[in-house]
């Protein structure tokens, strides 16, 4: 009898009129779902809302979108008409020696940890343990710049259409000794990143790489270094400073002993960038500073 008096009246719910309250009939939404379950009907006749239908849509599409954007998984999350899907990302990786940067970022992308893959590798110097590494693995290498040594190398022009047909996101230098042109640069704006084995704006631009690095902080008496990921300009390590970590410099250490410890740093922190560019986690800040989002929480920055 209650429940008919109830669906004469314009509503059906199992709790009194008096204690249902507006966000008893907010809709809830499930993932990838585009079903939308309502856990009680009431009648507009018979309670005053404090929001339109039209903001009820607005709410559950901005949830969803959150949702979607915080999920590193590939797929789509739909709600009606409205689809979202997440890109595995393409790398291109630039090398000039044993590119043992290069593997760490490979082997984080064939294990999971990086939501990419290395396409493509491009070296100026095609004999490198770098491009030994990729053809062992079927990864496409390129040669650039042409020069003396290497006259089938790529134009700048040329270098840029190839990594575009081979779909290129990001590029990451990882101990490519060679400046990056500008034609690359304005092709891939704020795309590229390199790494330095000292902590910029110190010992760094042209003629500051490997040993010559190490050696210089120990000599300068500074008690710190450790890695810098940077994006790059048309300069030697001008560019943004996106990530850095720090390692001390011990009073007994030679350049090989802090190259080495450095080096155990740069793996991992290029793993961690890599990762973040290819999940969208790259933010900049109102002044050009770029910031990296915090994967477990979202409202921080490093």
């Amino acid at each position: 009898m209650e429940a008919q008096q109830n669906l004469l009246s314009g509503f059906y719910v199992k709790t009194p009129l008096n204690q249902i309250r507006t966000s008893s009939i907010i809709p809830s939404i499930s993932l990838c779902k585009s079903s939308i379950t309502y856990t009680n009907w009431v009648s507009p006749k018979n309670l005053k809302l404090n929001f339109t239908r039209q903001q009820q849509q607005q709410q559950q599409q901005q949830q969803v979108q959150v949702m979607c954007k915080n999920s590193i998984q590939k797929g789509i999350c739909d709600e009606g008409d409205m689809k979202s899907e997440v890109k595995r990302k393409k790398l291109a990786v630039f090398v000039s020696g044993g590119g043992s940067n290069f593997k760490s970022v490979h082997q984080a992308c064939v294990q999971g940890s990086v939501f990419g893959d290395v396409v493509v590798l491009v070296t100026n110097k095609s004999g490198c343990g770098g491009a030994e590494y990729a053809a062992s693995k079927e990864i496409p290498v390129l040669l650039f710049p042409k020069g003396k040594d290497e006259p089938n190398g790529l134009s700048p022009t040329d270098l840029v259409t190839s990594l575009r047909e081979h779909e290129v996101d990001f590029i990451l230098l990882a101990g490519y000794l060679k400046l990056i042109p500008g034609e690359l640069v304005k092709a891939y704006p704020k795309s590229i990143v390199n790494i330095h084995p000292a902590l910029l704006p110190a010992f760094g631009g042209k003629g500051y790489y490997g040993m010559k690095v190490h050696k210089a902080v120990i000599a300068s008496g500074a008690r710190y270094s450790g890695p810098t990921i940077h994006f790059v300009d048309e300069n030697y390590d001008e560019g943004r400073i996106l990530a850095q970590r720090v390692v001390p410099v011990l009073a007994s250490d030679s350049a090989e002993d802090l190259a080495a410890r450095v080096l155990h740093e740069e793996h991992k922190l290029y793993v961690e960038v890599a990762a973040a560019l290819c999940e969208d986690r790259i933010l900049w800040r109102e002044d050009g500073v770029p910031l990296i989002q915090s994967k477990q929480n979202p409202d921080e920055y490093t």
